[in-house]
C-alpha cells in the first residue's frame, strides 16, 4: 500500500482567502507553504503554527507578536508580513513570497564565498537588523536559514518568530532560545538579549560564509556553548590563508565575547563593514577561496533550541580547559592599518569565569551528557523524538534529523486522523542504541468509513472529499438532469450515510445539465447555421476542408451529429462546408428507348425530366436538354423528349 500522504492544508482554501498551493518548509513551530490570496490576486507565504502548539498561549503570543512586530518595519531587506490569522487549529501568517533560496543553500552548494560576495549579503542583512534595532526589536535567531537571497538578486532577513522588544523581561522560566551555533556568550551565560546578540550572530555567519565552516563545532549542543563561552572565535584567515586583515577585523569586532566591546547595534556594525570594504582592493574582494567541504548545517547545533539555564559548580566539562587569560585567536589585528575602525582590545585580566563553567555542568547535566554520562554514552544512545499526531512526512523528517532510521506501519484508529501518526515503537522519548530503527504507526482513520453527502460538488470537490474520508472516486459515469447543474454530482454508488471499508472506489454519477436536441441545419448557410446551434448552448466547428454536394457553395453539406440527437450543452458539432456539386459527363442517350435512356441519365448522378409531346407515338428519345458527351452538375435535371411520327 502506498504510504505517501499530501499534506492535509495542500489544496485547501485556508480562512476563506488563501488557497494553499504547495509546502515549502516545515520549522519546529510552524510549516511554511507558497500560497495564493484570491482576494488580492497575488502568490505569496503562510506560515502556519502546527496544530499541536496552538493550545499553548506562549507560543500563540509569540507568533502573533512576530506578526505585529515585522509589520512595523517597512524595509526592502525585510520579508513583510501582510495578515496574521486563525481558522480553527491552524493559526498562520500571510507574508511576503521570495522566489530563490536561502544563504544556507548557497554555502551548502558553494562553500566558502569570496569576499565581495560574502560582503554584498552581509550588508542588506545589516541593513536589515540597522531598521528593526532602531525601531526597537531584536531578531535573536540570526542564521544562514534565515537569509533570503530572491531570483533577483535582493536579500531579505526572515523569521522573526523570536523577536522580542527591547526592554521586555527575556523569559522567566529559565531557557534560552535560540540556534546553538549563533548564540552570543551572554544568551547562553544570563539568558539577556539585546542587539548586541544579532551582531555576534551576524560575525559568526559572516565567518562562515568567508571560511565555508563554523567557527565552533561540537558533537553535542554543549559542546558548542562552551566554546561560545569560553574560546574567540577564530580570525577566518586562519582557515583561508590570505584573507583580507580587515574582515578578520569585522568577525573579531561582531564577536567578541564581551558584549561591551561589539557594535553597539547592527547600523554600526554595516558602517564597519563599509569602511573595511572602502580599504580592499578588487583582487582581494575577488580572491577565490580554496574549495572546502562545507559543514552540514543539520546536527546537534544547527537547529533552534530551548536550552535550559541552570546554576553552576565549578569545573569545566572534561576535555576543555581555557586558554590562559590574555591569549586569544585575533591576534592578526596588530596587522590592521591604524585608521581603520577596530573594536577595543580584549580583556587580558578577565577573573576566572567559575559561574560560567559551572553553568555550562549543569547544560551538560540537563541535556544528559554530565561529565561522566557524557563520556561513557556519547553516540550510543539517542531519544525518539515526539511524534504523535504528526504528518507521516514530518515524523520522518524529524527522526532523520535525529540520526535515526524510519520503518513505516498502518493500522486503523477512530482518534487520530488519518495520515498522522499514532504510535511508534519504541515509544516517544525510550532510549534507542545507534542509529535505530523506529516504527511509526500511520492512522488510515476508522475502520469503517462513512460515505460523504457529495450531491451537487463539483467532480474535482468530490474526489478531494473522498479522499479526505479515506475513500477514494470510482468508475465515474455522466448523465442528464434537469435538476441538477452540469458538471455537480447527481448521486453516489453506495449511498451517502453507507458504511463501508477505508480506500473503498465510490461510483460517481456526474450531471451533464438538461439535454439539448440537435437540429438540421444542412443547406443553411455557414452563419445561420452556426446561430441556430450555439443559441441552443453547442459549440460549433467548421471542418477544415470542403466537400462536393448537391447543396450551394458555402452551405454546410453535413453535421457530424444527427438531427434529433440529444447532447450535452457544451458539447461540440462538426459542419462541413460545400463546395458545390461537382461536374459530371452527360451520357448520349438519343436514340434510346425512354426506360433505358432514364436508367442511364440516373445512374450518372442526374435527375431526369420527361416531356412527352405526343405520349401516344414512338418513345425513342429525340433530344436531350444537354448534349451527351457534355458535363452538368451532378444532381442536376437533364430533360428528354421522345420523338412524334
Amino acid at each position: 500500500m502506498d504510504t505517501t500522504l499530501q499534506d492535509p492544508l495542500v489544496g485547501h482554501l485556508l480562512d476563506g482567502r488563501y488557497r494553499v498551493d504547495a509546502r515549502i518548509a516545515v520549522g519546529g513551530m510552524a510549516t511554511v507553504y507558497r500560497a495564493f490570496d484570491t482576494r488580492l490576486d497575488r502568490v505569496l507565504a503562510l506560515k502556519v503554527m502546527h496544530p499541536a502548539l496552538a493550545g499553548d498561549v506562549a507560543f500563540v503570543e509569540r507568533f502573533i507578536r512576530e506578526a505585529k512586530s515585522v509589520a512595523r518595519l517597512a524595509h526592502p531587506n525585510v520579508v513583510a508580513v501582510f495578515d496574521q490569522g486563525a481558522q480553527g487549529a491552524y493559526v498562520y501568517l500571510a507574508m511576503e513570497y521570495v522566489e530563490g533560496c536561502t544563504l544556507r543553500d548557497v554555502l551548502r552548494e558553494r562553500g566558502a564565498l569570496q569576499p565581495r560576495a560574502a560582503l554584498d549579503i552581509l550588508e542588506p542583512v545589516l541593513a536589515a537588523l540597522g531598521a528593526a534595532h532602531r525601531a526597537g526589536f531584536v531578531h535573536r535567531d540570526m542564521k544562514p536559514e534565515n537569509v533570503l537571497i530572491g531570483d533577483d538578486g535582493r536579500v531579505k532577513v526572515a523569521d522573526f518568530g523570536l523577536v522580542r522588544v527591547l526592554g521586555d523581561v527575556t523569559d522567566t522560566t529559565g531557557t534560552v532560545l535560540g540556534t546553538v551555533s549563533y548564540l552570543a556568550p551572554e544568551q547562553i551565560e544570563h539568558s539577556t538579549s539585546d542587539t548586541r546578540v544579532d551582531v555576534y550572530a551576524c560575525g559568526v555567519v559572516l565567518h562562515e560564509m568567508l571560511t565555508g565552516g563554523k567557527p565552533h563545532a561540537g558533537d553535542t549542543p554543549a559542546q558548542v556553548l562552551y566554546l561560545h563561552l569560553n574560546e574567540d572565535v577564530p580570525a577566518p584567515s586562519t582557515a583561508v590563508p590570505g584573507l583580507a586583515v580587515e574582515l578578520d577585523g569585522i568577525v573579531a569586532a561582531a564577536t567578541a565575547r564581551d558584549p561591551d566591546l561589539r557594535p553597539y547595534d547592527a547600523v554600526a556594525l554595516l558602517a564597519l563593514a563599509r569602511e573595511a570594504r572602502s580599504r580592499l582592493s578588487d583582487a582581494q574582494l575577488d580572491a577565490v577561496p580554496p574549495k572546502a567541504k562545507p559543514v552540514p548545517e543539520g546536527g546537534p547545533e544547527g537547529r533552534t533550541k530551548v536550552i535550559p539555564r541552570v546554576l553552576p559548580p565549578e569545573e569545566p566539562p572534561q576535555g576543555h580547559r581555557r586558554k590562559p587569560d590574555g591569549v586569544h585567536r585575533t591576534s592578526r589585528l596588530e596587522m590592521a592599518p591604524p585608521d581603520l575602525p577596530r573594536p577595543a582590545p580584549r580583556r587580558t585580566t578577565r577573573p576566572p569565569r567559575r559561574g560560567v563553567i559551572a553553568a555550562l555542568v549543569a547544560v551538560l547535566l540537563v541535556l544528559g551528557v554530565g561529565t561522566g554520562v557524557w563520556y561513557i554514552n556519547s553516540g550510543q544512545f539517542t531519544r525518539v523524538p515526539s511524534l504523535l499526531g504528526q504528518s507521516e512526512q514530518e515524523a520522518k523528517k524529524r527522526l532523520a534529523d535525529a540520526g535515526l532510521d524510519v520503518k513505516v506501519g498502518n493500522d486503523f484508529s477512530d482518534t487520530f486522523e488519518r495520515g498522522t501518526v499514532m504510535g511508534s515503537d519504541p515509544d516517544s522519548r525510550a532510549r534507542v542504541r545507534g542509529d535505530g530503527p523506529v516504527t511509526i504507526v500511520v492512522s488510515r482513520g476508522p475502520k469503517i468509513v462513512k460515505v460523504p453527502d457529495l450531491e451537487g460538488s463539483t467532480l474535482a470537490e468530490a474526489r478531494r472529499m473522498l479522499k479526505q474520508a479515506g475513500l477514494a472516486a470510482g468508475v465515474v459515469t455522466r448523465s442528464f438532469d434537469d435538476n441538477t447543474e452540469q458538471g455537480a454530482v447527481i448521486r453516489t454508488e453506495p449511498a451517502p450515510g453507507t458504511e463501508v471499508r477505508p480506500d473503498s472506489g465510490i461510483r460517481l454519477v456526474v450531471s451533464k445539465g438538461s439535454p439539448v436536441e440537435v437540429e438540421d441545419v444542412t443547406g443553411e448557410t455557414e452563419e445561420d447555421a452556426t446561430a441556430r446551434l450555439t443559441d441552443s448552448g453547442l459549440k460549433v466547428r467548421i471542418a477544415p476542408t470542403r466537400v462536393n454536394s448537391p447543396e450551394d457553395a458555402g452551405s454546410v453539406a453535413r453535421q457530424s451529429v444527427e438531427e434529433g440527437t440529444e447532447l450535452a450543452r457544451g458539447d461540440t458539432v462538426t459542419l462541413t462546408l460545400s463546395k458545390g456539386p461537382r461536374e459530371v459527363r452527360v451520357p448520349d442517350v438519343t436514340g434510346q428507348k425512354l426506360d433505358e435512356a432514364e436508367n442511364a441519365l440516373e445512374d450518372a448522378g442526374f435527375e431526369v425530366s420527361v416531356d412527352r409531346s405526343f405520349p401516344f407515338l414512338d418513345d425513342t428519345v429525340s433530344e436531350q436538354s444537354v448534349e451527351g458527351g457534355g458535363t452538368a452538375p451532378e444532381g442536376s435535371t437533364i430533360t428528354i423528349k421522345t420523338k412524334g411520327l
